[in-house]
């Protein structure tokens, strides 16, 4: 019987420490049986609900888990690991995604919260949860993620985490803690776990996750059946991949051997540091979207964008096309999502209008990658090629594709990497680092 680690990831990042797998942007019937087939020991299916109201994410979970239950449901030869992939930072549709989950392929003898990512300098120790940056520690309700305006929260500590988040329903004091002493030799808790158990855990490093993930299976072997609300750190361990194909150094030699794009939508601080490090980059073209312009002058403003990047282009220079980077306020989360809504249909519009012949493409941003991949390329399926720099996966757009065929795309967080990340990975995929 062979094990399959299937992941509800709410945005594309969650690939970021894998490989050779799979990434869905659709999960009718016939597509999850066919990435149930696939030779890779796990897939992710790109719900992007982050991006998405409480109920809009608990409903496309539900689609999600329905549509799987019946993808799984003559194959004896498959033991599922379900994994609801979220942010490192603590954002996302917590508790909703795990509780949809639960009712619809549960029961589970405990769900685990291992938000630990550690390319990102996400860390958790003494259940705490950490951002490392700048040489400290930071608690992470210390930081912008926390004061996000539709997931904020309050509390770094795990159990006060589950706690608010829930709304009560599951007490501080009520939440089982797998501490970095408790994670060589946990295999009994493991097994008295029931109930759907809440249970958060520590992890420094990946040898942490390493020796969890072995008292997991072995938890599994014996009968058990866990949950997990994780960043891409434990996918590592749980999936235990050999070295990527193809160096990070090495891929551009995916490219199509012309100029690539970037289009950035991500807006927290690290990715404005970093589009200010990557237009200080030779052959760098901005193109600044005024996204108070979008909703009287779509098509005025389209047009422009697109002249810009196909005169960039056409002079072998790099069209790096970004939202202005002014905050805004919002009255309500409603008016913040549609507003954010709005902003992607036009980078993807955008994106849809790019030249035919680009080399490849940087996405960044979680959300813009999602869409980029889903709506802006209409992919229904694409394989992750590894990692060109530590948690940017690097993707490819299918060989039959009606405008990109075979051409790669850079999936890049906008929480990760230093100020030069995105600049170094255009210099990467240009084949000049």
């Amino acid at each position: 019987m062979a094990t399959k680690i299937i992941v509800l990831d709410d945005d594309p990042t969650g690939s970021q420490t894998v490989h050779g797998c799979l990434l869905l942007t659709r999960w009718d019937v016939k597509t999850l049986r066919e990435a149930c087939d696939d030779e890779a020991l796990l897939f992710f299916i790109l719900t992007n609900t982050r991006g998405m109201g409480d109920q809009d994410a608990a409903r496309i979970t539900r689609e999600v888990c329905v549509n799987l239950k019946a993808a799984l449901a003559d194959r004896v030869d498959i033991t599922p690991i379900v994994v609801s992939r979220s942010d490192s930072t603590l954002r996302g549709h917590y508790p909703v995604e795990t509780n949809v989950i639960s009712d619809e392929l549960g029961p589970f003898d405990a769900h685990f919260l291992v938000p630990a990512f550690f390319e990102g300098g996400r860390i958790t120790r003494g259940s705490v949860h950490y951002l490392r940056m700048d040489g400290r520690e930071i608690p992470v309700h210390e930081t912008e993620f926390a004061k996000d305006s539709v997931f904020a929260y309050s509390h770094s500590y795990l159990p006060d985490y589950v706690e608010e988040k829930t709304k009560g329903r599951v007490k501080s004091q009520d939440v089982e803690r797998f501490l970095l002493e408790d994670l060589e030799n946990c295999l009994p808790r493991l097994l008295a776990l029931e109930r759907n158990a809440c249970c958060v855990v520590d992890a420094e490093k990946r040898e942490n996750l390493d020796r969890f993930s072995e008292n997991l299976k072995r938890a599994a072997s014996r009968g058990k059946r866990f949950l997990f609300r994780s960043a891409a750190s434990l996918l590592t361990s749980l999936a235990d991949l050999p070295p990527q194909p193809v160096a990070p150094g090495e891929m551009f030699g995916y490219a199509r051997g012309k100029a690539g794009a970037v289009i950035v939508g991500s807006h927290v601080k690290k990715t404005t540091l970093q589009l200010a490090k990557l237009l200080e980059l030779k052959g760098a073209v901005p193109i600044e979207i005024d996204v108070d312009r979008i909703a009287s002058e779509w098509e005025i403003l389209l047009e422009e964008t697109q002249q810009k990047a196909n005169a960039a282009h056409a002079d072998g220079m790099i069209p790096v096309v970004y939202t202005s980077r002014v905050e805004r306020t919002f009255s309500d989360q409603a008016e913040r999502l549609a507003f954010g809504e709005a902003v992607s249909r036009f980078l993807m519009d955008v994106v849809r209008n790019l030249p035919e012949d680009l080399g490849y493409l940087i996405a960044k941003g979680g959300i813009t990658s999602n869409d980029v991949l889903s709506k802006g390329l209409a992919l229904r399926t694409s394989r992750v090629l590894g990692q060109i720099l530590p948690g940017c996966s690097v993707v490819r757009c299918p060989q039959d594709h009606p405008r990109f065929p075979d051409m790669p795309v850079v999936i890049f967080p906008g929480n990760v990497g230093d100020d030069d990340a995105l600049a170094e990975s255009c210099r990467r995929m240009s084949g000049l680092a």
